[in-house]
């Protein structure tokens, strides 16, 4: 049976647990009357997942979204070339499974799915190679798997006038901002998790507030304020508004609007089957990338 959402699983020998899955469920559950006031970034995850899917010419009839936000994928998908070859998207989670990704079993079946989508949920995940074998052993051989996480550059301006201001006030710091995949190992989480044919981008973006306030609203409404294990210590008034004031004077634009920087990972990886291509040997290849491209190699000092 799985954990109560009013309970985060006990510990035991595996992975540390970073995050506090009944925390995650509790921010979830609030966050959703107001979602929609700040759904732009899930939005845009599912976009990137119906693009990619427009370019898969097959069926997937048995799909499942397992979002932290379920809905904004099948909008998107709906919406596009794709909408032919995808089947009825169900969304069988529950809260905590959504929040917490590899905490309790998923309730799909061994060799069931066609696609599996997860935007925007695994980077809570405790154990992110074995929720991501979860999904695999849920997908039909061949299936594929498509998901967003935030990776490392996300709320970095955010993270560094947190720390700041309570170390200026408490003379120490919690941290505030989770810590988030490099957007390089993208490809290596799936290949690690049994995914045949990985592939990983980076989709790195500004988007620009008020103020810090207005920034923390959007974060409550998506339901990604901090949810670290172990106690918080809440900020007092006077380290929110030095924050303020340092986010402003460090990284303030002309017009006294924020910048904050948000960096998704998108991947995507197919289930091992027979008839998938195999890739050559280390070694074996008859000609550079650059001469099969026919373009011309830059070097380090080249590059922009």
């Amino acid at each position: 049976m799985a954990p109560s959402p009013l309970q985060s699983p006990p510990q035991a020998d595996g992975p540390p647990l970073i995050f506090d899955a009944a925390r995650r469920a509790a921010r979830l559950t609030r966050s959703a009357p107001r979602f929609d006031q700040a759904d732009f970034l899930h939005a845009r995850a599912a976009q990137n997942a119906a693009e990619s899917l427009e370019a898969i010419l097959r069926d997937f009839p048995v799909t499942v979204d397992s979002s932290a936000h379920p809905g904004v994928f099948e909008a998107a998908v709906r919406a596009s070339d794709a909408a032919g070859r995808v089947g009825p998207v169900a969304t069988p989670l529950s809260v905590y499974q959504r929040a917490a990704p590899g905490a309790a079993p998923l309730p799909l079946a061994a060799d069931s799915a066609d696609l599996i989508v997860s935007l925007l949920s695994l980077h809570w995940a405790n154990d992110l190679p074995g929720a991501l074998s979860q999904i695999r052993q849920a997908l039909k051989p061949d299936g594929l798997f498509i998901g967003a996480l935030f990776g490392a550059g996300t709320l970095k301006e955010l993270r560094g006038v947190l720390t700041e201001a309570e170390l200026a006030e408490r003379g120490g710091a919690q941290a505030r901002v989770s810590p988030f995949a490099d957007g390089h190992d993208g490809a290596a989480l799936l290949q690690r998790a049994g995914f045949a044919l990985p592939v990983s981008d980076v989709d790195r973006f500004t988007v620009r507030y008020p103020d810090l306030f207005a920034l923390v609203r959007d974060l409550r409404a998506m339901g990604e304020t901090n949810v670290l294990n172990g106690p918080i210590r809440p900020l007092t008034r006077s380290m929110v508004a030095r924050a303020a004031d340092l986010y402003a004077q460090r990284h303030g634009d002309a017009d006294g609007r924020i910048p904050a920087t948000f960096e998704i990972i998108h991947v995507a990886g197919w289930k091992p089957h027979a008839s998938q291509q195999k890739p050559l040997p280390r070694g074996s290849a008859k000609m550079r990338l650059a001469d099969a491209l026919g373009v011309k190699e830059r070097t380090g000092e080249e590059a922009d």
